[in-house]
């Protein structure tokens, strides 16, 4: 690569740099977003002309939720870059489809596993899941069982939807553990 990364520290404005082996990880502002994706994919000193991925996480214990990550590939340079910005649970995210076409499949999943809103997405839809499905299942506080299961009824010959009911009652255990007897001999 032409520039360092030191350099790009000095120009953007960035929160925070991790390293990962040879890869640079860049924690950035929201708002600016669309701005620094535009930089390093048109700079003819960076060339990041490639979105290999956007991931996003889900930390319900801390102020900013959720953490979106974009991955970039510079072909020319043989040079990854990652960048992430944090949201909380209402703030919408701008799209990036007019930069990188290929984003509008993984905002989708992202708005359809965590329920994160991208602003001017043209085609914002449910990928993953049924179009009736309530919740975002890669949340941390949705629960395991969901809220309803799918089965196919003979009777009215289609699929019918129920809600959850658990089978088991919540138990008590009160047993000594073994060990617990062998301290008292």
């Amino acid at each position: 690569m032409l520039v360092s990364y030191h350099d790009i520290v000095k120009v953007l404005p960035v929160i925070q740099i991790e390293l990962y082996g040879i890869q640079h990880c860049f924690l950035i502002q929201v708002h600016l977003l669309k701005n620094i994706l535009l930089i390093f994919k048109n700079h003819f000193r960076y060339q990041f002309k490639v979105l290999t991925c956007i991931s996003g996480m889900d930390y319900p214990e801390n102020l900013y939720r959720f953490k979106i990550a974009y991955e970039l590939l510079s072909i020319k340079y043989n040079a990854r870059l990652r960048l992430k910005v944090v949201l909380d649970e209402i703030t919408p995210i701008n799209s990036i489809e007019k930069i990188f076409a290929g984003a509008t499949w993984w905002e989708c999943e992202i708005w359809d596993m965590f329920g994160i809103f991208f602003l001017n997405q043209a085609n914002i839809t449910r990928l993953l899941t049924d179009y009736g499905f309530q919740g975002f299942p890669l949340r941390k506080d949705f629960p395991l069982t969901g809220f309803t299961e799918s089965r196919y009824n003979v009777i009215q010959s289609r699929v019918v939807y129920e809600n959850v009911e658990l089978a088991q009652e919540y138990r008590i255990f009160d047993y000594m553990s073994p060990w617990e007897s062998l301290q008292q001999s």
